[in-house]
C-alpha cells in the first residue's frame, strides 16, 4: 500500500494527512445531503455485510481458539494506571465506548420515522442487545486466536484472521472492518446534523443549521459544514485521541440525559411518555454513576479536552443561544 501524503509546515516541519478519511467523509456527507432514504439504504447494505462477516468470523474462528491465551484472563497491572489490571479494563471500557454511540444517534432521526413512539425504543434497545452479544463473542474469539500481547496493532482483527486457513474470510473480514467504519461515519454525521437542526429550530444555533434544501429536503448546509470540520479533524488528528475525546464526550452526554430524566420526572410528572424509563430513580442514578466511573478511567488529559469543548459550548449558548432561544422567549410571555 502507498504511504499517506505529508504536508510541509512553516518552519520545516511536516504533518501526515489522512487522505482516505477526507474522501470517505466527503462521500458520506454528499450521500446525506442527497436524502435520508438513500442514506438508509446504503447503511442497511453496509450493516448487513459487516454483521454477516462478524458472524462468520465467530463461527469459523471458534475452532481455532487457544484457551492458553486466556491465562491470565486479566493481565496484571504494569504499575501504570490504565495499563492492564482492573484500571486497564476500566480505561478500555471508556475508550471503546465510541462503538456504542450509534445507538443514541438513532433517536436523532425520530422526525423521519413513521411511528417513532413504537419504532425508536425497539430499534435502539433491540440493536443494542444484539450488538453487545456480537461484540462479546467477537472479542472472545479474537483474544482466543491471538494472545493479547500481539494485539497492539491497528489491524488486530486482520492479525487474528490471518492465523486461520480461510483465505476468503481474510479478505471479507478486512472489507467488513472498512465497511464498519464507513457506516459509523454515516450514522454519526446524520445524527450530529439532526441535533444541530433541532437546536437551530429552537433558536439555540443560527438558522443556517436548520435550512432545508428545496429539492432533497435535508439540512444540507449543516451537512456541508460538518463535512469540512470533520474532514479536517480526521485528516490531521491521531485516531486514538479522537476516539478518546468522542467517548468522554458521549459518556458526559449520557450523564446529562440520566440527570434530565430525574429532573423531568420531578418537574413534569404528568407529561405523556410513550416510552418510560423503568425503575426511576434507580436506573438514572446507576447510569450517572457508571458513566462517571468510565469517564474517570479515561484520565486527566481527556477531562481537560472535555472542559475546553464544554467551555466553547457554553460560550456559544451565552453569546447567542440564550438570547435567541424559543423556550426562553415562551417563558417570558
Amino acid at each position: 500500500m502507498g504511504q499517506l501524503p505529508f504536508v510541509h509546515l512553516p518552519g520545516g516541519g511536516s504533518a501526515l494527512i489522512n487522505l482516505p478519511a477526507i474522501i470517505v467523509v466527503a462521500m458520506m456527507s454528499t450521500l446525506l445531503i442527497v436524502g435520508i432514504q438513500e442514506s438508509a439504504r446504503v447503511n442497511t447494505i453496509i450493516v448487513f455485510l459487516k454483521v454477516t462477516v462478524v458472524i462468520l468470523f465467530i463461527a469459523f474462528g471458534w475452532a481455532y481458539i487457544n484457551k492458553d491465551n486466556y491465562v491470565p484472563y486479566i493481565p496484571p497491572n504494569t504499575g501504570v494506571s490504565g495499563q492492564f489490571g482492573f484500571s486497564g479494563v476500566l480505561r478500555a471500557a471508556g475508550v471503546v465506548f465510541f462503538a456504542f454511540i450509534g445507538f443514541d444517534a438513532v433517536s436523532t432521526a425520530a422526525q423521519e420515522a413513521k411511528r417513532p413512539q413504537r419504532d425508536m425504543p425497539i430499534g435502539i434497545i433491540g440493536s443494542l442487545v444484539v450488538c453487545t452479544i456480537l461484540y462479546i463473542l467477537f472479542s472472545y474469539v479474537l483474544t482466543g486466536i491471538v494472545n493479547y500481547k500481539e494485539l497492539n496493532d491497528p489491524a488486530a482483527v486482520a492479525v487474528a484472521i490471518d492465523r486461520t486457513p480461510y483465505i476468503f474470510l481474510r479478505k471479507a473480514v478486512k472489507f467488513a472492518i472498512i465497511a464498519g467504519y464507513t457506516s459509523v461515519i454515516l450514522v454519526m454525521l446524520l445524527g450530529q446534523s439532526r441535533v444541530f437542526f433541532s437546536m437551530s429550530r429552537d433558536g439555540l444555533l443560527p438558522k443556517l443549521f436548520s435550512q432545508i434544501h428545496p429539492k432533497w429536503q435535508t439540512p444540507w448546509r449543516s451537512n456541508l459544514l460538518f463535512m469540512v470540520f470533520v474532514s479536517l479533524m480526521s485528516a490531521f488528528l491521531p485516531l486514538s485521541k479522537l476516539g478518546e475525546a468522542t467517548s468522554i464526550g458521549t459518556l458526559f452526554a449520557f450523564v446529562l440525559v440520566c440527570a434530565g430524566i430525574l429532573v423531568m420526572r420531578k418537574t413534569n410528572p404528568d407529561l405523556e411518555r410513550p416510552f418510560k424509563t423503568p425503575l426511576v430513580p434507580l436506573v438514572p442514578i446507576l447510569g450517572i454513576a457508571v458513566n462517571l466511573y468510565l469517564m474517570y478511567g479515561l484520565g486527566m488529559e481527556n477531562w481537560l479536552r472535555l472542559i475546553i469543548w464544554m467551555s466553547l459550548g457554553l460560550l456559544v449558548y451565552f453569546v447567542y443561544g440564550r438570547s435567541h432561544s424559543r423556550l426562553s422567549a415562551d417563558s417570558r410571555r
